[in-house]
C-alpha cells in the first residue's frame, strides 16, 4: 500500500471518528434534553393535579353555601311584606346573605406554564387544549362570582346604610324600614345566587373533567 494510500486511509478514519463522536454527542444531548423535558412535564401535570384538587374542594364548599343561602332569600321574599311567624328572627338570615362567599383559583402551575413559555412541554395536542379549556372556565366562575359582589356592594349595602334603623331591634320591631324595596334586592340576591350556583357546579365538573384527562 503506497504512502499516500495510507494517509488517505488514517485522514478517512480520523473523519469517521469525529463524525461518529459528534452523533453520538448529539444523540445523548438529545436524550438527556427529552429526559429532562419529561420529568419536568411530569413535575407540572402533579402540580397542576394538586392545585385542581384544592380548587375543587373550594368550589365544593362554596357550593354547600350558596344553596343554603339561596333557600334563606327563597324564605326571606316569601315574609317580607307580610306578617309572618318568627319574622324578625328569619329576617336575620339576609346578613348571612349579605356575607360573600369568594373562590381563589391556585393556578400558580398553569400561570408558571404560559409564562415560561412550558406549555409546550405539553406535547399531547388534547392534553394542552383541555388545560386550557379548564382555566377559561374559571373567568366565567370568577365573573358570577363578581355578579354578586356587585349586587351587595351597590343594593344590598346601600339598603343597610339607609333603609336600616336598628334602634327599632329593641323595640322588638324589623329593622328595615321600606320591605317593599328590600324584598326586590333579595329577589335579585337570589338570581346571583342561582347564576353563582350553577357557574360553581359546572366549575367542579370542570375539575372532575381535567383531573381524569390528567389521571
Amino acid at each position: 500500500m503506497s504512502k499516500l494510500k495510507k494517509k488517505f486511509k488514517y485522514a478517512f478514519g480520523e473523519i469517521l471518528i469525529v463524525i461518529i463522536g459528534i452523533s453520538l454527542a448529539f444523540a445523548m444531548n438529545k436524550w438527556g434534553e427529552n429526559t429532562s423535558n419529561k420529568a419536568e412535564k411530569e413535575q407540572y401535570i402533579a402540580n397542576l393535579k394538586l392545585d385542581i384538587t384544592s380548587d375543587k374542594k373550594q368550589l365544593e364548599s362554596n357550593l354547600d353555601i350558596i344553596l343554603q343561602k339561596i333557600k334563606q332569600a327563597e324564605d326571606v321574599i316569601s315574609i317580607l311584606g307580610k306578617d309572618a311567624k318568627n319574622k324578625n328572627q328569619r329576617l336575620r338570615s339576609i346578613y348571612n346573605i349579605a356575607n360573600l362567599t369568594s373562590f381563589t383559583p391556585k393556578d400558580y402551575t398553569h400561570q408558571t406554564l404560559i409564562n415560561s413559555g412550558d406549555l409546550k412541554l405539553m406535547n399531547d395536542f388534547e392534553l394542552k387544549t383541555a388545560i386550557q379549556k379548564h382555566y377559561s372556565d374559571y373567568e366565567k366562575i370568577l365573573n358570577a362570582y363578581e355578579r354578586q359582589e356587585i349586587i351587595n356592594r351597590d343594593y344590598i349595602g346601600n339598603y343597610f346604610i339607609y333603609n336600616t334603623d336598628y334602634d327599632l331591634v329593641r323595640e322588638g320591631k324589623s329593622p328595615f324600614k321600606d320591605e317593599k324595596l328590600l324584598k326586590n334586592i333579595m329577589q335579585s340576591a337570589r338570581g346571583s345566587l342561582m347564576y353563582k350556583r350553577d357557574a360553581t357546579i359546572n366549575g367542579i365538573k370542570s375539575c372532575d373533567s381535567i383531573l381524569k384527562f390528567l389521571n
